[in-house]
């Protein structure tokens, strides 16, 4: 491998330079590693295609915001080796990828496979305060509780080399492009449009996983029009590392059988399209009936075709500044007597001036505080300290912000302040257990 460029991913190939390019997509914290076991047996059929999202497993740490970029970046990655149609199986943010890809590019996309995946990955908070928890006190909190949200307690329990594979392999992840793949995921939702998906696709989800769950799966199989759903017993999250035989299983099924043309690997040729496909003898089984089930599909949500308005963009910006939980709290809070002013908020403060080009929203922050420390107002100062977090600024940076206030805005300003923010910080930062 050459040295990879900012607008491409590190990869590895592995099968015949013949057969169709079937590719895996790591999730959060993992690398290509995370399919070894799937290898060996897909490579009798597929050129298998691997990639690392930046700044895992020793790519080159160049952050990328969306699971749109990580899309782009792909798809520059396999232009360069003339591949225009492939099959696609992703893990978690990987599956995230997978499902950009069905919607943005479809003609490029063959099957898909989508495993311990959802059209929306828990809630944007969650996945900000997991960035401000790295961006204080680094990845080492997070990798030390990843295999309790990777595995189930048993597995974790008899393999303990996988354990602290796991651990080290989050531990080894450059923290930026950690946090910029927390913002990806914070502001992934593709919940309206799922069936716009229009490739044979199959969901496939632990068990055990409480991440994304078998809920989360049974909402992607209503709402994609052609899906199938497969719970693999006895896994959680990280279930082709759990469960790699049922995986793997599940996979050449679904490969071979959802997508023409298919790879003979007796004769290293591929089949004509409209061809009969060949069906692979297995050499394993999965440890465990894996069930798979038929679920009808949802009817196709309905498409919002309004006109722009800044009220649309004020809402999407003060969610992610402070939060699903701060603004679906305050909305609750508004009677009839208050809504027309939180209205005003929303559609001047937040999508007039919080949405305008010219300030980051660092700047926007720090001036943001500053004013909150010149005024005394000290509940808006708490969320916005919150907010800081959530932009990117660290806790030593809001520190020298009310330092400079202080010369400015007053000593006993300040000093509320910093009472204020110390407490935020405190309750922003600590990991939880």
């Amino acid at each position: 491998m050459s040295e990879t460029p900012p607008n491409t991913l590190q990869y590895r190939f592995d099968g015949p330079e013949e057969a169709p390019v079937l590719i895996l997509g790591p999730s959060l914290g993992t690398t290509w590693h995370m399919w070894d076991r799937q290898v060996p047996e897909l490579v009798k059929q597929w050129r298998v295609f691997r990639f690392d999202l930046p700044g895992h497993g020793g790519a080159p740490a160049y952050p990328a915001g969306s699971v749109g970029d990580l899309s782009d970046r792909l798809l520059a990655t396999l232009d360069q080796f003339g591949v225009q149609r492939f099959g696609y199986a992703g893990c978690a943010l990987g599956g995230a990828v997978g499902m950009e890809l069905a919607l943005r590019h479809p003609e490029r996309l063959a099957s898909l496979a989508l495993i311990a995946a959802s059209p929306r990955f828990g809630t944007a908070d969650e996945f900000r305060q997991r960035g401000v928890i790295v961006r204080t006190n680094g990845l080492d909190p997070i990798a030390r509780t990843s295999p309790d949200r990777w595995f189930t307690s048993g597995f974790a329990a008899a393999q303990p080399a996988i354990t602290e594979w796991a651990v080290q392999m989050v531990r080894t992840t450059d923290p930026g492009c950690y946090i910029a793949a927390c913002e990806a995921l914070a502001a992934f939702d593709v919940r309206a449009d799922l069936a716009r998906v229009g490739v044979p696709t199959l969901v496939l989800v632990g068990s055990d996983d409480q991440v994304t769950g078998p809920a989360e799966a049974r909402t992607l199989v209503a709402g994609i029009p052609d899906a199938r759903l497969a719970v693999v017993p006895g896994a959680s999250h990280l279930v082709p590392v759990e469960q790699p035989a049922a995986v793997t299983d599940l996979l050449v099924r679904h490969f071979s059988t959802a997508w023409q043309p298919a790879f003979d690997s007796s004769t290293g040729q591929t089949a004509i399209p409209g061809a009969p496909v060949v069906t692979p003898v297995l050499t394993s089984a999965p440890p465990h009936p894996v069930p798979i089930a038929e679920i009808a599909p949802a009817a196709p949500a309905p498409g919002n075709a309004g006109r722009a308005d800044p009220y649309d963009a004020g809402i999407k910006v003060r969610r992610e500044v402070l939060g699903d939980a701060h603004v679906d709290q305050v909305l609750a809070q508004a009677d009839d007597f208050a809504a027309d002013f939180q209205e005003l908020l929303t559609r001047y403060a937040w999508g007039e001036i919080w949405d305008r080009p010219g300030l980051d929203r660092r700047s926007r922050s720090v001036a943001t505080l500053t004013a909150l420390v010149a005024g005394g107002h000290l509940d808006e100062l708490a969320s916005h300290t919150r907010a800081a977090l959530r932009n990117g600024l660290t806790p030593s940076e809001i520190k020298e912000v009310l330092l400079q206030a202080a010369v400015y805005c007053g000593v006993p300003a300040a000093n509320s302040a910093f009472k204020v923010a110390q407490q935020v910080i405190r309750e922003e930062t600590t990991p939880s257990e």
